[in-house]
């Protein structure tokens, strides 16, 4: 259902530690909305928790959302900033009966909250300071003490909220109770700030983690008292690991700088966190930037929580690096290779070099921080491997030996170092050899590359050249020989 007003939808990060997969789906999700609906989508930084500001998280956050395309029409805001409107508000709450100072220590709050958890009760503030007569008021503030502002919540009674994925949602206010607003250092509670900002820039609709849903009604409350609208509310559903318990490190890198490091592509991110949570039908999973903004709508959340699934990252990775052209593809790995192969390398990569080779890593890669280990027998000089796996084919050492030395004969003579020429040379040399095209070609496969699985042989041979490929035969020779 089309929205009645212009949407305006904001990402509000808190700077207390790098974006992680459930903000960046947030911010996805938000994004698309507004880009579906032609509305606005607007970035505020939430830094009112000085205590748990980590440092170099704002610049992360920002990096992060440019290098995935999240371009934002308004901000940054920070709330770091905006102070006064927040003050401004609390002072009104006061003033207008809705909110009261609150001189509890740190202490007493502690010992109130043990006290409940040892009663099996929920842990909540008891509303000692909400009765407080203005004499005891001026004694407290007297020996020093600097209050916070708390709300006033209905003792009785219930909230209820619509919200556009789960429907009509009620809790009793008796549940719920007497929340800071505004700390003793100045600055606001999420609860306070974010009511304030979503009103003043007109935020329309709000799309927030699952976990929100039960500050909802305190904000809901809030909205009551000033005498504003509320936004709209759409929770989204959790996401969970395969095993369907929160998802964390445990279960992989879950920072989104992390993934970047790892080599996904930016369209493989936003098409993998599109679909958790969100479908188009239950069957298209490869859906470019444009299509995702013509599709999405919040009808297509889903209420149940998302699972995160490692393997279909890396497929998807994987046929968004195939799509890739073969130049973009090797300039894209240049610097994963550059920081992957030994130091024995040299330096600078040859970016004519690394072309030659990329289109034979390119079907087989899923990330790109797997190029260098999939490919470091092209750049090394001299490549180690256990010798026995010259025999991994079932041969033995003396057909091994014979197979190495015919070969290098014939592949010293060549004229010609291409495909056919040396595909002609070689499979009727198997026959000759009485051996199996397979045994012989994964013979000379390991020779030439230390490996048992490699790109496709001859256009592999091709690039090492015919010099490097007849020096490493003539090494298989003197490995054999001690088998």
């Amino acid at each position: 259902m089309k929205p009645k007003t212009l949407v305006r939808v904001r990402f509000a990060p808190s700077p207390t530690g790098y974006p992680h997969l459930g903000n960046i789906r947030t911010a996805l999700f938000s994004w698309l909305f507004a880009r579906h609906y032609g509305g606005r989508f607007i970035l505020r930084i939430e830094d009112t928790d000085v205590t748990r500001k980590v440092k170099g998280a704002v610049d992360v956050i920002l990096d992060s959302l440019r290098w995935l395309g999240l371009d934002w029409d308004e901000g940054p805001y920070f709330q770091s900033q905006r102070l006064h409107h927040y003050h401004e508000i609390a002072n009104r709450l006061l003033k207008e009966g809705f909110a009261y100072l609150c001189y509890c220590s740190r202490e007493r709050l502690e010992m109130m909250r043990q006290e409940q958890m040892k009663q099996k009760q929920p842990p909540k503030y008891d509303g000692r300071c909400r009765y407080l007569t203005q004499r005891v008021k001026e004694q407290l503030e007297a020996s020093g003490i600097v209050p916070v502002v708390r709300f006033k919540m209905p003792l009785e009674g219930e909230t209820t909220l619509h919200d556009l994925i789960r429907g009509d949602v009620a809790f009793k206010n008796s549940a719920l109770d007497d929340f800071v607003l505004l700390k003793s250092d100045g600055y606001p509670t999420y609860h306070l700030a974010n009511i304030v900002d979503d009103h003043l820039m007109a935020i329309s609709h709000v799309l927030r983690a699952d976990e929100w849903l039960s500050s909802t009604p305190r904000h809901i409350l809030l909205y009551q008292a000033l005498n504003w609208p509320p936004p709209q509310f759409a929770h989204l559903p959790m996401i969970l690991g395969p095993d369907r318990a929160k998802l964390s490190k445990r279960h992989g890198a879950t920072n989104i700088i992390d993934y970047r490091e790892q080599g996904y592509l930016p369209q493989t991110m936003i098409n993998f966190l599109a679909l958790l949570g969100w479908s188009l039908d239950d069957r298209t999973e490869l859906l470019s930037r444009e299509e995702l903004i013509k599709y999405f709508s919040l009808e297509r959340v889903s209420k149940t929580a998302a699972i995160f699934n490692n393997r279909k990252l890396e497929w998807m990775n994987g046929v968004y690096l195939r799509q890739l052209s073969p130049k973009e593809f090797a300039q894209r790995a240049i610097p994963f290779l550059d920081r992957g192969l030994p130091a024995s390398v040299k330096r600078p990569l040859s970016e004519n070099y690394v072309c030659q080779i990329m289109p034979l890593l390119q079907e087989r890669s899923k990330i790109l921080a797997e190029v260098s280990q999939l490919g470091d027998f092209f750049f090394l000089e001299e490549i180690e491997y256990d010798a026995s796996l010259l025999l991994s084919g079932g041969l033995d050492a003396r057909s091994a030996t014979q197979a190495i030395e015919i070969a290098l004969q014939k592949l010293e003579a060549a004229k010609a170092w291409d495909v056919s020429s040396l595909e002609g040379m070689l499979r009727p040399l198997a026959a000759e050899l009485e051996l199996s095209a397979g045994k012989f070609f994964g013979l000379v496969r390991v020779a030439t590359t230390g490996r048992t699985a490699a790109p496709p042989l001859f256009q592999t041979m091709i690039v090492l050249g015919k010099e490097r490929c007849l020096k490493r035969l003539a090494i298989a020779l003197q490995r054999v020989a001690t088998l």
